[in-house]
């Protein structure tokens, strides 16, 4: 196991990478889905290495010039004012990011929108190139930052409600921030899908609850309708040890310190004993270890934020806690993914409604457990993927 995968997978955000290897989407993301009513710009040239901007490409929104400055190449950020919280909170300055991969087609009909998993981010998508989990040559592939993943609004970069006063979301506030891009800023009112993996798996299951007939089906690929006793036992201790640790300093930290419990707590849920033991020798465990805890690149309160929200996750919550009137409110076609070894994520949630919904379910066995959908069932998984999306 080579030092650059062993780095990989240390923490949330890099360890989803090898399910984001799987997508395998281009470097350079596609033009977005113009407005309703678009006024088009004369295209800038770009820079050399950067994308090519569309003459039919609207405007990006930020915050702030600086912010708009400072987006890299292919990421786009739309800005929806205020965003209430099913709390009762309003998120100030409520910025949604997003990027595009693919082509449109004439009746808008092959949108697949894709919610990054926990810690993730958008531009994790683009970096890689290999084969694809959801085929751009078919779709067009709207990627969206959730909330508190440092792109978009979040705890490290919200002017307003920066660092602990940026009040705690949850799963449902991310599905509404993404349904109003959707709809407000893209013009997109119905779409052919929602996957996503982990969190993002979470964010499909609440995406057909929440609004049934935006989509026609869902792939929630190792997520969970609501979490188990285990998983809340899991997330509750990274929590805690977050919390204790003196570096973070009750959210106001310095820099950027490396809380090596809460890495290691995150590590031991990623894959089985058995695939660790296989993948990382007694004698190379020292490197391995020195790699896991190395910077996360990720900002510990947005951690915090977005590991709440799982922690509060559960689609059957406003319905009196019933997976039975939650099954009645989806409309969508499903197909649900889960990894039988699955130490992050506890996969009976998602089988229980996949059973209740009738659905069609895909069983990954790999000791990569969490990991299993990049690891080698990946072209099966691609497969069936593949398979369900082309039926209607």
């Amino acid at each position: 196991m080579s030092a650059a995968r062993a780095r990989g997978i240390a923490i949330a955000a890099a360890a989803l990478v090898t399910l984001v290897v799987a997508l395998g989407l281009a470097a350079c993301a596609s033009p977005p889905v113009a407005p309703a009513a678009p006024v088009a710009p004369a295209a800038p040239a770009a820079a050399p290495g950067q994308c090519a901007r569309s003459a039919s490409d609207p405007p990006q929104q930020a915050t702030s010039p600086k912010a708009a400055a400072a987006a890299p190449p292919g990421q786009r950020l739309a800005n929806l004012g205020a965003c209430r919280l099913e709390s009762g909170e309003t998120l100030r300055d409520c910025v949604v990011g997003y990027r595009t991969y693919g082509t449109l087609d004439a009746t808008r009909s092959n949108v697949i929108v894709w919610p990054t998993w926990f810690s993730g981010r958008s531009a994790a998508v683009g970096a890689f190139a290999r084969d694809k989990l959801i085929d751009t040559g078919k779709y067009h592939l709207i990627v969206v930052d959730a909330l508190a993943d440092g792109v978009s609004t979040s705890p490290s970069n919200s002017p307003s409600q920066a660092r602990l006063s940026y009040p705690k979301i949850g799963i449902r506030d991310m599905v509404e921030s993404q349904h109003r891009l959707l709809v407000e800023h893209l013009g997109i009112r119905h779409v052919r899908a929602v996957a996503g993996v982990s969190m993002g798996g979470m964010l499909a299951f609440q995406w057909a609850v929440s609004h049934p007939d935006f989509m026609d089906a869902i792939v929630p690929i190792v997520g969970s309708p609501r979490l188990t006793s285990h998983d809340l036992l899991l997330w509750s201790a990274e929590l805690h040890a977050l919390e204790a640790d003196t570096a973070y300093a009750q959210g106001n930290y310095p820099g950027a310190p490396i809380l090596r419990a809460v890495l290691d707590i995150h590590q031991l849920a990623l894959t089985t004993p058995a695939y660790r033991s296989r993948e990382t020798s007694r004698e190379r465990f020292p490197v391995w270890l020195a790699e896991a805890e190395a910077d996360p690149g990720f900002d510990w309160n947005d951690w915090r934020r977005q590991l709440e929200a799982m922690l509060a996750h559960d689609v059957t919550a406003p319905l009196g806690g019933s997976m039975d009137e939650a099954a009645k409110r989806v409309r969508a076609r499903a197909l649900v993914v889960v990894a039988e070894n699955d130490h992050a994520v506890n996969p009976g949630p998602a089988l229980e409604l996949a059973g209740k919904l009738g659905a069609a379910t895909f069983v990954l066995k790999s000791p990569c457990a969490h990991l299993a959908p990049g690891c080698e069932e990946a072209p099966a998984l691609r497969a069936a993927i593949d398979a369900f999306l082309s039926a209607r």
